[in-house]
């Protein structure tokens, strides 16, 4: 046939690679499934076999945790039965559900649901006795689920079969009974949730085993486990009530018991990774850092060719859980294939909790070589507002205008319901009530309600306030099926400073919506104080903060790859990074800490605390510029490097009034068609990327809608640094809901396939509160880093 066709003999030789490399990976899945199934049917055989470090149970790494061989015999027992209560979820819960999601899922049906005959095994138990409430228990169970299950799904009207023979889980589940009660069942309420990421693999079949094929079924798998993420790794949970007094929401969605404010400083003596010549010359590390916070993950930008990178970044986590919950950083150097390691650290935060403030260095686990300077802050959570003013004084928030920087505040927004919302463009239907919600440059949207007019979401959102003096939270509920605004509301943070806890929980009137459209929340703003201990004058805290033990091969992998999806539920446990202020040039004080008040004094010693990258406070220049740090799909490493090259362009001399160029924007609003006209007519005065100068393209967004299918692009000019574009895109928005709008525009270079040369080549946010947007106007625009530079029309 591929004689007759014409077609080379490579095909062939092809297509048998692929298919060795498709069999490969399944065998290897197979066997990891033998190896675990082995390890659950005798595990004392498995482990005289030698079985590896990171498969043995959790009691043989941790002396504090437990075996429960009665709790896995009594599983066991029970296990036919937990079976039928899973076989009759999917077909009278889950199924009615999926068919009336979508009328193209009518005729979806489980045709078969059998979990298997292994049960889910406990390997190991611990209990808190220590830094808990009296009026709770709190466990730790060690949970893998390997089960040859079969469950197999199929859409009639499509002809389309699909399933799943085995699953594998597992991770660390935490069982919370609280509050303890003095009347029978003594448990008020029971919430279950994973601290963090559970492992996952699944072997697909039918169609579904396209899956499989190597590249994809890490996507698959990471995708699910995203998916278990919405509902049960922290702070989701799920939390089964067991008398009907208890407090079901405060339970569901706690407060956070504190904030962690990571200084991100600087390291000294890594090891060089890089090699050249096959290894015949040892080049450096262009290091970067990992910092996990349970479920929160944060990336560092890259510092290159350096062995004592200096980042000076800041990262705000929410802590809810901290018996168990710890602090993780992991070093890595960058490379275009596979990232190496560099070294870890492993904090446990009740220590952290303890000291309030830890400004150290900290020598790193699992290399020869290698150290870490952090600041480390607990910040308390505060009920009122008898310190917001010192805090505001403290990271200077009290001066300037920015909506991002340091936190002040932490507000919590639990999102109820809505009530006789319109019907949207199609009056006899009912619309698919969504809610975005957005405070600054932080944007957040809750789950999609289909098909009802009185939507029911019981979602919780936190959002970090750099000043809650200044800032606003605007709420709008659109309709996703039309993308049409059903109404919206505007809640000046000040408001809540003059409510009774700083709380607010009522029914808001939505503007621009029905006579009596409603939306239920709870409101509730916290001050981020930081409790300054007294200590005597010789106090020295010790660096050697408590490291719980963890399998090197289980953590000694880059997470750059799950750095693509969200960082966190809703994206609201994460805050963008902010410089600090206070590391040290010099190569000989890494042994010795700051003290506690010299990051402090830096911050009021300058003019804001979201200012640039910047070194000690000794060179810091006080007209260097203040940007915004505001979280853009644009991170602000792709900044950071930008106002680095533009430092390098200067070399000591005075750049123009525009050292990144300008973008010249038409823009209007046509009421006729509702929506946001841009016209994108060329660029000019470019810096070039490099020798071949650049290939840039323009990306736009509405802000505060930062989802993929509100992007807008240009085409890519290559190599110039005066395109011309001539494109025009539109954005379907009434007038008044865009006045309330930012927006968005980016330069990017664009670079070619799997090349290095891709980043920001300048920004511009305008803001679109105008009288004259009906009218329209074309305007040269200066590019900035940031975008924050006020813009006048030239």
């Amino acid at each position: 046939a591929l004689g007759y066709l014409g077609l080379s003999f490579s095909w062939v030789l092809l297509a048998l690679a692929l298919l060795a490399w498709c069999r490969r990976s399944r065998g290897l899945k197979a066997l990891r499934l033998c190896r675990a199934l082995a390890l659950l049917e005798d595990e004392e055989r498995a482990v005289r076999l030698g079985v590896r470090a990171c498969d043995l149970p959790a009691w043989v790494h941790f002396p504090d945790t437990e075996r429960a061989e009665w709790l896995n015999k009594t599983v066991k027992h029970m296990w036919p039965f937990i079976c039928q209560f899973i076989e009759k979820l999917f077909r009278e819960t889950i199924e009615p559900a999926v068919r009336g999601a979508n009328t193209h899922l009518s005729t979806f049906s489980f045709t078969k649901v059998d979990v298997g005959q292994q049960p889910l095994r406990i390997n190991g138990v611990k209990v808190y006795t220590e830094n808990v409430d009296k009026r709770q228990i709190i466990l730790d169970l060690q949970i893998s689920f390997v089960g040859n299950c079969e469950i197999d799904l199929e859409i009639k009207r499509y002809f389309c079969r699909a399933g799943v023979k085995s699953i594998q889980i597992h991770g660390t589940m935490r069982v919370i009974l609280e509050p303890l009660i003095g009347d029978m069942p003594l448990v008020g309420a029971l919430s279950i949730f994973f601290l963090r990421k559970p492992l996952l693999e699944i072997n697909w079949t039918g169609l579904t085993n396209l899956l499989d094929i190597p590249g994809l079924n890490g996507l698959s798998d990471t995708i699910i486990s995203d998916m278990i993420s919405n509902y049960l790794v922290l702070p989701n949970r799920i939390t089964v009530p067991l008398v009907s007094e208890v407090q079901i929401a405060q339970l569901r969605f706690p407060v956070p018991k504190g904030v962690l404010r990571i200084h991100f400083i600087e390291a000294q003596d890594l090891q060089g990774k890089d090699t050249y010549l096959k290894g015949l010359v040892k080049g450096k590390s262009d290091p970067y850092g990992i910092i996990r916070v349970g479920n929160q993950i944060f990336q560092s930008k890259v510092i290159k060719e350096n062995l004592s990178p200096k980042w000076n970044e800041v990262y705000e986590a929410l802590v809810y859980e901290h018996p168990g919950q710890e602090l993780e950083i992991e070093l890595f150097d960058e490379d275009p294939d596979k990232d190496d390691f560099l070294g870890s650290l492993m904090i446990d935060l009740i220590e952290v909790e303890k000291e309030r403030l830890l400004d150290e260095w900290f020598t790193l686990d699992e290399v020869p070589k290698g150290k870490l300077h952090l600041r480390l802050e607990w910040l308390t959570l505060m009920p009122n507002a008898s310190n917001l003013d010192k805090v505001l004084t403290d990271i200077r928030a009290d001066k300037d205008q920015a909506n991002d920087g340091l936190s002040s505040a932490l507000l919590i927004l639990y999102l109820d319901s809505a009530r006789n919302l319109p019907s949207g463009k199609k009056i006899s239907s009912n619309p698919n009530p969504v809610v975005q919600m957005s405070v600054g440059h932080t944007a957040q949207e809750s789950k999609i309600r289909y098909k009802t007019n009185e939507p029911v979401w019981e979602e919780n959102f936190t959002f970090f306030i750099h000043n809650p003096k200044r800032q606003d939270l605007e709420v709008e509920v659109r309709d996703e099926q039309h993308q049409c605004s059903l109404g919206n509301l505007k809640v000046p943070l000040s408001q809540l400073l003059t409510s009774e806890d700083m709380t607010l929980n009522q029914r808001f009137q939505l503007s621009n919506s029905g006579p009596n459209s409603t939306i239920k929340m709870k409101i509730a703003l916290w001050v981020l104080h930081l409790e300054k201990r007294e200590r005597p004058p010789d106090h020295q805290h010790s660096a050697q903060v408590k490291r719980p033990s963890v399998s090197k091969e289980g953590r000694k992998t880059s997470v750059k790859s799950h750095m693509s999806g969200s960082p966190g539920p809703g994206g609201s446990n994460t805050a963008p990074s902010t410089p600090v202020i206070g590391g040290s040039d010099k190569p000989g004080v890494e042994e010795k800490a700051q003290p506690p008040e010299a990051g402090l004094q830096g911050l009021h010693d300058l003019g804001r605390s979201s200012s640039s990258l910047l070194a000690s406070p000794g060179h810091i220049s006080a007209k260097e510029p203040t940007p915004s740090i505001a979280s853009d799909i644009s991170l602000p490493i792709a900044t950071q490097e930008l106002r680095q090259r533009l430092r390098q362009l200067e070399n000591g001399t005075t750049l123009g009034q525009s050292p990144l160029g300008q973008i010249q924007l038409t823009i209007r609003h046509s009421s006729q068609r509702n929506k946001l006209i841009v016209v994108v007519h060329a660029c000019r005065n470019l810096i070039a990327f490099s020798e071949d100068g650049s290939d840039p393209y323009v990306r736009m967004y509405l802000l505060p809608d930062k989802r993929r299918s509100g992007r807008r692009k240009t085409h890519v000019s290559k190599k110039t640094l005066n395109p011309v574009f001539d494109q025009s895109f539109d954005f379907s928005v009434s007038l008044p809901e865009v006045q309330r709008r930012t927006l968005d525009v980016a330069v990017k270079n664009s670079g070619g396939f799997l090349s290095k040369d891709k980043g920001l080549l300048g920004k511009v946010l305008v803001a679109l509160a105008s009288e004259e947007l009906a009218k329209g106007w074309t305007q040269w625009y200066d590019l900035t880093e940031d975008g924050t530079r006020p813009q006048v029309m030239t």
